[in-house]
């Protein structure tokens, strides 16, 4: 790491010393730089096939376009990793960007995981069914999804094809009796024996021939089957392999949403409006389209679509195997290192992700049904960013309404609305949702556990407690540096005067002055339209019923108390789940889930007889007086065993 330059310089000239110390010490071999600011947070990731090559450049102000020059006048220090390779150079490039999210780079904001389907391999009756995280559990994967709705449809369309269960081991072992799937025709009903073991086994072993891209053969086999039960006047068994022929037609139609020529690809297509991008991303897996998703990648307005395309992908596959094809609606600069990373990524993912050992292609179809597919996705790109744009001008145009409103220097870059919900002072919570130029911005969200003792209906107490442990933790975070706590430029609070004064006296302690504070009160008989807002330094006011930005608030409000309500009510249901029946002793995970298997709920088993916990499966005599003993305390547990 270099050393800062003479303070008395300009800021960019003090840039460039910086990278001219840096320089002195840089090798010419492959890796990746990072400029770094005042706070140490990352403002640029690049990578070069010879740093000293690369990075020399940024000391020729004069070349650099103005966004360069701003960059190279706020970094203060420098740090460079050395690879073996370019291509691992970007790689490793790539997953910096998404990591740090540095200003002058181009980032893509994709912060969830992608679901999968997974048939799981350590049961005698495997599972189908949705997956997210590690694979810790031994089975077969298949994916990714665009989202949880492609992956629940192909879950339901796997169930009617091939009759695969979709219940968890735990459920599986205590049925008795078949369930409604397999009476809806979903389930072959393994759990009670309607179908041998082998059997069983043929149909997983169809289902991973369907999922490798191999439905012909599944299909043709199928056909067999009904001729051969035909033939033998099995004509119910005929009837229901008729059924699952019609379901995997059905499943393998073909268009140009599910093109025949794709079997394992992702279509990828940039569009630009206005400086700003969107990128369509298909997922084709075993010839199905497995969904697509929308992106909209941070850029500067000067960003054209091929560069944006080449980050998109570098960072997009930085967490997930690239499939064997990869195609594009723009040609990549450096699209042969850009290969060459991908398919580093995809063999570090496992020798399965090839058949037959191929690198990843990427190519630019100008004809025929791919170009057809590349076409679509480019469309459904304008389409999601026209639809975008739309929306932030709307938004725009509501918080310039809210800055008008309130008095405030400009549009609010982010709203803070917080809320409570408790019973009696019971499962108490508070929440904070937070709202921005791009609608809500649900990663920002927050619950709090009131960890007080609570005063049944002491609202005040509970919005205290909130206030204190955000802006503390915010003042903290401030003080122990680097990075820059989020500050709201407007606070929302659900209530009145009285709320309103305890949320100011809060922030005063803490030494927090520089916060738009407004309080929204129901309106009489809690009358949407008839709120009054509550400011200091000005008598309480009303907007007429049909004003736009009082709808905005109204929404802004309506989201907290919709968050706050759900968070208690989660909190409330864990506590009835784990609280009376972890309290007594000997209890522990595999009883306790016994017991609410078979009970129902936490309510059941505090409601059961002495015999009825006795005839529990899992809980032996001894544990059902305990469990007895423990709601009951005034009645009499005869002794024994």
């Amino acid at each position: 790491m270099s050393d800062t330059p003479d303070e008395s310089a300009p800021p960019v000239m003090r840039g460039v010393g910086v990278i001219e110390t840096a320089l002195e010490t840089m090798p010419l071999s492959p890796g990746v730089y990072r400029m770094l600011d005042a706070k140490g947070e990352a403002l640029y990731v690049g990578k070069a096939r010879a740093l000293k090559k690369r990075v020399v450049s940024y000391t020729q102000i004069a070349r650099l376009p103005e966004r360069l020059r701003r960059m190279v006048s706020e970094t203060v220090s420098m740090e460079i990793v050395t690879t073996h390779t370019e291509a691992e150079a970007l790689l490793l490039e790539a997953n910096l960007i998404k990591r740090l999210k540095p200003r002058y780079n181009i980032v893509l904001r994709d912060d969830k995981s992608y679901p999968w389907l997974v048939l799981t391999e350590d049961h005698d009756y495997p599972q189908i069914a949705k997956h997210r995280g590690a694979r810790v559990r031994k089975g077969s994967y298949y994916g990714p999804f665009a989202s949880a709705w492609a992956v629940n449809q192909t879950v339901t369309a796997m169930q009617r094809v091939f009759l695969l269960r979709s219940c968890t081991d735990t459920v599986f072992s205590t049925r008795n009796r078949p369930c409604l799937l397999h009476q809806i025709r979903r389930c072959s009903a393994p759990c009670v024996e309607r179908i041998s073991r082998e059997d069983y086994a043929g149909l997983v072993d169809q289902a991973k021939t369907f999922l490798s891209g191999k439905g012909g053969a599944v299909q043709a086999a199928l056909a067999t089957e009904m001729e051969a039960a035909a033939e033998t006047l099995e004509f119910e068994r005929a009837a229901a392999v008729r059924d699952r022929i019609r379901a995997l037609t059905t499943v393998q139609g073909t268009d140009i949403i599910n093109p025949a020529s794709l079997t394992d690809a992702d279509v990828i297509a940039v569009w630009q409006i206005a400086g700003q991008s969107c990128v369509q991303v298909f997922f084709f897996r075993g010839g199905r389209n497995n969904g697509n998703r929308s992106f909209f990648p941070a850029h500067s307005r000067g960003e054209e679509a091929p560069e944006v395309l080449a980050a998109f992908v570098a960072q997009f596959y930085d967490d997930k195997p690239p499939p064997p094809l990869v195609l594009l609606n723009h040609a990549l600069p450096e699209q042969d290192l850009i290969t060459e990373a991908l398919t580093i990524k995809a063999n570090s993912f496992g020798a399965n992700v090839f058949r037959g050992g191929k690198r990843v292609e990427i190519a630019i179809p100008q004809r025929g049904e791919k170009h057809a597919v590349v076409a679509h996705a480019e469309l459904n790109a304008r389409e999601a960013l026209e639809r975008k744009l739309a929306e932030s001008a709307g938004q725009a145009k509501l918080l310039d309404g809210v800055a008008e409103l309130f008095g405030l220097a400009g549009p609010p870059a982010r709203i803070e609305v917080y809320d409570n919900s408790h019973i009696m002072g019971t499962n108490a919570y508070g929440v904070m949702i937070v709202a921005g130029a791009e609608g809500f911005i649900k990663s920002a969200y927050r619950k709090f556990s009131i960890r007080g003792a609570i005063t049944p209906g002491d609202d005040f107490a509970m919005m205290r407690e909130v206030l204190e442990r955000r802006f503390g933790r915010a003042l903290k975070e401030e003080k122990e540096g680097p990075g820059t706590p989020s500050w709201p430029d407007l606070v929302l609070i659900d209530g009145g005067a009285g709320q309103l004064s305890a949320v100011r006296g809060v922030l005063e302690e803490l030494g927090v002055d520089d916060v738009q504070l407004v309080g929204i009160a129901k309106g009489p008989d809690r009358d949407a339209g008839r709120e009054w807002f509550h400011m200091e330094g000005r008598p309480p006011f009303q907007l007429p019923p049909r004003d736009p930005t009082l709808y905005f608030l109204q929404r802004l409000r309506d989201e907290a108390h919709r968050f706050a309500i759900t968070t208690h009510r989660a909190g409330r249901s864990k506590a009835l789940v784990t609280s009376e029946l972890d309290e007594i002793g000997g209890i522990g995970p595999a009883r306790k889930r016994a017991l609410l298997n078979h009970f129902g709920s936490a309510r059941g088993v505090k409601q059961a007889g002495l015999q009825d916990l006795e005839s529990a499966p899992g809980v032996s005599r001894e544990i059902a007086r305990r469990v007895y003993a423990h709601f009951h305390p005034g009645a009499h547990v005869a002794g024994g065993g």
